[in-house]
Order: C-alpha cells, then structure tokens, then sequence
C-alpha cells in the first residue's frame, strides 16, 4: 500500500470506511466547510479488510492532537508512529484542537459524522468520566502544550461530543484558573447532542492579558453572530472564565447572549487566595514549587478541607487524592498562578465596572462549600446588580462544581428552561426529551410514589377495563383530558409512571404560566415539582401551544378546570369547573386527535382544607397578598363569568391525613379523525365537549365506587404487602367488572 507524499503538518490520518467517508462528506457540507475529494482516498486489502485510511486537510500540527483508535495491529503500529498514541493506554478520549478562531473541519466534525452514520438510530448511554479522566486529559494537554514553540490560546471542540442537533445553539466554555478548558469533561457527551460546543484552552507557559482574553472571545461571538445572527451563544464559565464572560457580554449586549456562570471570581478580594498573591511575587520560581504546596504550607486547614474535596469528587481514583491533585503543580507553577491569580484581581475589577451594561439572561451557581471563593455571598451581590439574572443554590458541592457527580449541566438547562435554538424560546419545538438516565433519577428521587401504589386503568376499544396502559392510544396526537386534583400533586405520581416509558409514550402537560416564573422580586416562590414538570416537557397553556403540540403529534395532558380546580373550596372535591365554551374540540378535530377522558381520585381525601380561598380573603393580610399574587402571575380566563372565571392564585391551609392510594382511570378513546368538518359546527362542538366532560365525571365515580372494595386501600395493608414481597412489587387493588 503506498500513502501519498503529503505533508504531515496538514493532514490527519484515520481509519474509517467508505461510507463513513461519505458521511464525513454530507456533515462537513452541513457545517459550512469543504473537503478536497481529491484528498479523500480509500484502500481496500486483504490486511485492512473494509479499514480504509482518509486523509483530511487540517490546520494544526499533529504534535498537539493525540488520540487512539481501534485498528488492525499493523495500523495501530503505523499510526502511533505518525501521532505518538501511548499504546498502554486503553481509553484515551479524544481531542481535536484548532488554532484558528474561524470554524474549520477539525476531527469533531469527522468522528461526530461517523457516530452521525454508525449511531444514527441507537441511543447509548453516557459513559461515566470521572475526575480521573479530567486529570489524564490535563497531563495530554500539558506536555502537548511543552511541545510547542509559543503556545497560545485556541478554541478546541472534544470529539466524544458526536453531532448535535440540526440548528443547535453555540456553546462556549471559558475555563476557570486552570485554563485547560477540560472543567466541563464529565458533560462533553450530553453538551454536544444540542449544542455546538467549543472550548477555550490557555496554556500554562501563555501571558495573554485579561483584555486581550475578552478580545479573542468577542471575535469569535461576533464572527458567529454575523454567520448566524437568529442563533442564541452560550458562555459557561467557572471562577475566571464568568469573568471573561461577564466582560464579554456587557461589551457586548446587542448579541444575543446567555450567560452560565459557575462560582465567579467577581469577588476576589474576599477570596482566600487573595492574601497569599503579594506573598508568591517574592517566592523563588522554583520547579518544586506549585499552587498545592503554597496552599499546604500556609493554610493547611484549606488544603486539608480541598483534598477531601477531591476525594468526595472521584471516590474511584485509586492512588491517595494528593498524588493526583499533584497534577496542579504541572498547570500552575509559581510564576503561572501568579500570573493567574493577578489576572483574577484585574478581571474582577474590570467586569464589576461593567455589571450595570450586562443584559444578557444569566444564571448564577453558587456552591454551598466553595473552599476559594465567597460564592454564595457574591451569587447574591450579583443577583441584585444584573438586570437578567436568577441565581441557583448547590449546598452540598464544592467550588468545581462542574465535576461533581451529582451535578449534570445538561439536567440543569433543561430544568430552568433556558435552552432555545433561535431569539425566542419555543416551548415546543426547542424541547429536548429527557434521557433514560433522566427519567430513571426523576423515578428514584420520587420512590414515595411506591407507597401510595397508584393504580392505572384503561379501557380497550371494546370497552373492556384492563390494569395498565394497554387502552391508550399509541400513536399521536392525543388529547388525555382530565380532573385537576387539589394541589395537583397528582402529577408526579401520573407523569412519573414507568409505564409510559415502556409504551413509547412521552406526555407534555400544558400548565398554568406562573409553572414557569422566577421572579427577582415578590411573592411568587418557586413551586414544587416545577423543575420537574419543565423537564418532562411541560408548556404554558395557550392556544398557540396547543396548536403546535397537536401538530407535532405530541400526547398532551390537559386539565380544562385549571387553577380554580386545582385550588378548589370546602366541599368542592371532584368537582368540575370546566368553561362552557369547548376550548379544545375543535383545534383537536382539526388534527384529527384522538380524546382519552380520565379521572383520578385519592388526593382529595389525603388532606382537610381548613382554610380555603373565601376564608382567607376575609384576613385582610391574606387577602392583600392573594391579590398581589394573583398580579404577579397574572390571570387567565379574564373574559369568562362566574366561578370558572375566578382564576386567582392561594394556597389554601389544609391538615395531612393517613396517606390513601392515587386511582387514575382513562376512559374509552374518542375518536375526532374525519369529523373536522361536522365539528366546525358550534353546537356539534358543544355535543363532544360536553360527552368528554361527562365521561370524566363518569371515571371518577366509577373509581370512587370501586376503591371502596379495595383490600389494599390502607397504606398499612399495603406496606404489609411490599413487605412480603418487596417494596417494588405491584400491590393488588379491587376487582375489575
């Protein structure tokens, strides 16, 4: 076999097939870039079988890209010559570094193309990284930065993250005090699936000022605004790194930014690195010396405190947390951490005179025990100075938030509902499915769902009543119309259901606005389970997303009772307090939606209301609070009469009771395909809409009938029963007629 006689400093070699070539083809023609077919050469022998080796045009020498491939022995032989592949190591990840601020064909591209070809149809769950694998990464990236002449800050895009979405958003991630670029390491994976995601590496030996830092960012934000201008860019950035993004932004505030800023060092006069910085100017450079020695010998409480940190963060490293932590010394020599530490100072004093020109949506996480930083503190300073701004508590995590096991990043987006795709957020189309890890953390963070043993009823389409979901409706859209329980507390246990899952289904629930609120002032808290509910898909109720959640063939959870259900009197338990008008036939008609009624019954009878809505309104200070409240979230129905109409927002005083047992019965399917016609007619709307309100009724009192029978109603029969056999076991109920 004879390679061409190509420069090394320009191409890359991998092994990959034909197709996977044509893959890398159609994805770099996506992304914008080129590649040379003539340079684009497959070979094909009884050695390499259906291996062929490609050859991409690059602009980066291969001394500073390193990573292992799975070939044939003779190769692997070949090409750890050609990029120095430690052979020993059986799980190297994999980086593509550019030193170019403008998009090029780096290997991200490559490899996401051929995951895009090989994967396309097959979800794989994450594999865990640890902090082990973020200080294999930094060892790589240290001694491939002392290979070269005058290493300088790039932008560097991890190849595990695969192809994103179609239109996915920018992501940039500004690294903390370490500069590696590698602190959000354990996220790569789930980053890249929706986002197009770059990360900022300053190598150890560089000294580019703070303001040239914001320089190198603003052109790449400007450059990709101007190619993109509809597309939202994202800074995430720890310590440092909200600094820069904090400056970059207020410098900026015509680009559509969001800001994501972990522990920021905007307060570096309360640190306590801040004293030891006058104290190192004077210190020897001496090799023996780092940041890990400074700390130990002047403040050995706080080193104390940083290595069980480290440990608490990777229980699975195998040596003692020091030896690892040891690490630092090789990313912050004397000279370097002075030189970072006194960037620190500068960047905080620059980005607090620009706060007040900050108008990006920004979101601040602050760690509960933050050894280096007053983070907290500050997440509230900074609250109360930036215009946009909601700031999010983390109690149990340390200052590297980002490498803590029980912080995903990609979970937290999806929960605070900032992730969009263009200016405005679209509830429906800018919505990402939880993953089946997601799914499985919401199930075992709700396991109280086991004690109250819900029961699940569907009717067949003969009208036969069956246990489980084999009655509902597979394919979409469907419109599951209901009885809003007090409080709604009967959402988790009907949205958390595994068996949606094994039927395929996904339910949207369209809910009341204030679900998604967070005030910077008033009396709006954030409500329970709302994280939850934002990240199984649930939307503000309108007409324009209901409309768009029929279109795309969702199954959607509707309550047209709504808050005055949900927040009912003394003596209003199932009842209905539906509108007159039919709100939802017709728009369901006209996408030939299927209509499953249901009922539900349990939770009414789990609590006493001691005080309701007309007793709290006679306590005038009760009343002025319900009235601001009700202003702050605003109100809904406004043109409708009477009760229905009457939509304002308490909390009514109820007393617990013994727990009973949740019963959910979804009624027998209402077809409205082929009737788009007949229901555009008002009174044959009305007919429908007053046949799905009566069957609702007609669940509920089928359930409140038959629970009466049930042996296992009480929850010690019931904690009886899981005893015996289990605590997952599916406790029995009544029989079905």
């Amino acid at each position: 076999m004879k390679l061409l006689n190509l420069p090394l400093t320009n191409y890359i070699y991998l092994h990959i097939t034909p197709k996977q070539g044509q893959a890398i083809t159609e994805k770099s023609r996506r992304l914008g870039t080129s590649v040379n077919k003539e340079n684009v050469h497959y070979f094909n022998n009884s050695s390499m079988s259906c291996n062929a080796l490609c050859l991409f045009p690059c602009r980066f020498p291969p001394s500073i890209f390193r990573h292992e491939l799975t070939s044939s022995p003779s190769g692997r032989s070949k090409l750890t010559a050609l990029f120095s592949i430690n052979p020993s190591r059986t799980r190297t990840r994999r980086l593509a570094v550019s030193t170019h601020h403008t998009p090029t064909l780096t290997t991200s591209c490559i490899m996401g193309a051929m995951e895009d070809h090989d994967h396309r149809h097959q979800h794989v769950e994450d594999e865990r990284v640890s902090l082990k694998h973020f200080i294999e990464q930094t060892k790589d990236l240290v001694r491939s930065d002392s290979s070269t002449t005058a290493p300088s800050p790039h932008w560097f895009s991890p190849l595990d993250c695969g192809p994103p979405l179609d239109d996915s958003p920018l992501l940039l991630f500004l690294p903390g005090i370490d500069g590696t670029g590698l602190g959000l390491i354990m996220h790569h994976k789930k980053l890249g699936k929706i986002f197009e995601f770059w990360c900022l590496h300053i190598p150890p030996k560089d000294r580019t000022p703070f303001t040239d830092l914001v320089k190198l960012i603003e052109s790449t934000i400007r450059s990709e605004h101007h190619r993109s201008p509809n597309r939202p860019i994202y800074l995430v950035g720890e310590s440092l790194g909200a600094c820069l993004a904090l400056s970059v932004a207020a410098l900026n505030p015509d680009i559509d930014l969001v800001l994501i800023l972990a522990n920021p060092a905007t307060f570096f006069s309360r640190s306590q690195l801040q004293p030891i910085l006058h104290l190192l100017q004077f210190m020897p450079d001496s090799p023996n010396l780092s940041f890990l020695h400074i700390l130990s010998s002047m403040t050995g409480a706080m080193m104390a405190n940083l290595e069980k940190e480290v440990e608490r963060l990777s229980p699975d490293l195998v040596a003692p947390s020091i030896a690892y932590l040891s690490v630092i010394a090789d990313i912050l020599p004397i000279e370097t951490l002075v030189w970072k530490l006194q960037m620190i100072n500068s960047a905080s004093s620059f980005a607090n005179s620009r706060l007040h020109a900050v108008k990006a949506q920004t979101l601040i996480l602050s760690s509960g025990r933050d050894l280096l930083l007053p983070s907290q503190e500050e997440g509230l300073r900074l609250q109360q100075l930036l215009a946009n701004c909601e700031i999010c508590r983390f109690e149990d995590c340390g200052h590297f938030l980002f490498l803590e096991d029980a912080f995903d990043l990609v979970t937290f987006i999806k929960q605070v509902g900032v992730y969009r795709r263009s200016k405005e957020r679209d509830f429906v189309l800018d919505y990402i499915p939880p993953s089946p890890s997601e799914l499985r953390t919401l199930q075992d963070n709700n396991r109280w769902i086991n004690i109250m043993s819900p029961v699940m009823l569907s009717t067949l389409a003969d009208g036969t009543i069956v246990r489980g979901f084999a009655g509902i409706p597979s394919e979409g859209p469907v419109l599951y119309v209901g009885y809003h329980m007090l409080l709604g507390s009967d959402l988790v246990p009907l949205v958390a259901q595994p068996l949606w899952e094994q039927k395929g289904i996904h339910l949207r629930g369209i809910a009341h606005p204030m679900m998604f609120m967070k005030l910077k002032q008033g009396n709006l808290t954030e409500l329970p389970f709302s994280d939850y509910f934002r990240l199984m898909g649930g939307v503000p109720v309108s007409g324009k997303n209901l409309f768009r959640l029929l279109s795309t063939k969702s199954h959607i959870l509707l309550y047209p009772g709504g808050v005055r259900e949900a927040l009912h009197r003394k003596g209003e338990a199932y009842k209905l307090f539906w509108p007159e008008r039919p709100e939802f036939v017709r728009m369901a008609a006209r996408f030939g939606a299927k209509i499953v009624p249901f009922g539900t019954v349990g939770e009414d009878d789990f609590f006493d209301i001691l005080l309701d809505y007309e007793d709290q309104m006679k306590i005038p200070f009760l009343k002025k609070y319900i009235d601001a409240l009700s202003d702050e979230v605003g109100k809904l129905r406004t043109t409708v009469d009477g009760e229905v109409g009457n939509q304002d927002v308490y909390f009514p005083g109820i007393l617990p009771k013994s727990p009973g047992r949740f019963y959910y019965y979804f009624g027998k399917t209402i077809e409205t395909e082929g009737r788009k016609q007949e229901l555009r007619d008002r009174e044959k709307a009305q007919e429908l809409y007053l046949q799905v309100k009566s069957e609702v009724e007609n669940c509920i009192a089928y359930l409140q009938k038959k629970r009466e029978s049930d042996p296992y109603r009480s929850l010690a029969s019931r904690l009886l029963f899981q005893a015996r056999h289990g605590f997952t076991a599916q406790v029995p109920a009544f029989d079905i007629d």
